[in-house]
């Protein structure tokens, strides 16, 4: 079962390019559309989630968000197997940017900036699209199972200009910091979930989650600039749906770099610098709900008690209701 995923992955890095462009669509809506009729547990906790992000929902708009999201989610995986094969013309019509000015003040300083990311939108054709025309991308790749499937990825997002980190693979924070301590790139990181159990508790939409420490913990360390990066969907029209080739482009908003405080502990500074992102990306979340594909958990709530205690114990810190009673 574990090879049939990725020798699947494969079939459609090689196939997908070669389906007209209405057929695929109408192909991977389908594939959305009976994954939400299913109702498994993916569906489930992205439900659980976006009735966080927006509560005052009623279960049948709330399930209707949830389609959207699933459909959302498939015009990733769509785009992820035919982009190798766009042209620059193509990913530039796709791409509409917001805020360049928050992260174009930093390209030419002597470190290179760092993005926080969630997962929203399309973040592979963002990447595509930033290494010609903002930066080279230097970022990390979480090691999927099996080894096929990550081997799959790997190929991909190196094929469209990526440098990739393999997360797991030696030292990668030692790697990070070595490439953000010098200039010339922009370190993207997905970071709205804790992979390494080793994250910061956040309050995100009034209820406390995990993230990633991952972006701040590389910004105070280095003195690189932490600058949030929302990414989602827009419909497109006119002279540039047809040069995209696509009625649905991408949007990137650069939100202002997040200050962090100099005159406080390491792990206040984190803290903090992680909570400075989540507040920004919260508005890039709640603007579009539907592109945020998170059918993981994030928030503490839907976390097992006693795993989460021995993660937080394992991580030095108080109990969960000891923190916040104080």
């Amino acid at each position: 079962m574990a090879l049939d995923a990725g020798r699947a992955f494969t079939f459609a890095w090689r196939h997908a390019r070669k389906v007209p462009e209405p057929v695929l669509r109408g192909l991977f809506s389908a594939i959305a559309d009976v994954a939400w009729l299913a109702h498994g547990g993916g569906v489930r906790q992205l439900e659980r989630n976006l009735a966080r992000v927006r509560p005052d929902l009623s279960p049948r708009a709330l399930r209707r968000l949830s389609r959207a999201g699933m459909r959302s989610y498939m015009r990733y995986y769509r785009e992820a197997f035919t982009l190798p094969a766009w042209s620059p013309e193509r990913v530039r019509a796709r791409v509409r940017v917001e805020g360049l000015e928050n992260l174009a003040s930093h390209l030419d300083g002597d470190r290179s900036p760092v993005l926080a990311l969630s997962h929203q939108g399309n973040w592979d054709l963002a990447g595509a699209y930033a290494t010609p025309n903002i930066a080279p991308v230097l970022t990390v790749a979480e090691r999927l199972k099996p080894d096929e499937l990550f081997e799959e990825f790997l190929a991909f997002r190196t094929s469209i200009g990526l440098e990739i980190l393999a997360l797991g693979d030696g030292d990668v924070f030692r790697d990070l910091v070595r490439g953000a301590s010098r200039p010339g790139r922009i370190i993207p990181l997905l970071a709205d979930r804790d992979l390494t159990h080793r994250g910061v508790e956040v309050d995100l939409f009034g209820r406390r989650a995990r993230v990633a420490a991952g972006p701040a913990a590389l910004a105070v360390t280095t003195g690189a600039p932490l600058v949030p990066a929302g990414i989602w969907y827009e419909r497109l029209r006119g002279a540039r749906r047809r040069a995209a080739g696509s009625p649905w482009g991408l949007v990137i908003r650069f939100f202002p770099r997040v200050e962090i405080a100099q005159d406080l502990p390491r792990s206040e500074q984190v803290a903090r610098a992680t909570q400075g992102w989540v507040d920004a990306l919260s508005v890039a979340i709640r603007e579009h709900p539907e592109d945020w594909h998170m059918l993981q958990k994030v928030f503490v709530d839907d976390l097992d008690p006693e795993r989460y205690a021995r993660t937080r114990s394992a991580a030095g810190e108080e109990p969960a209701d000891a923190g916040r009673a104080a």
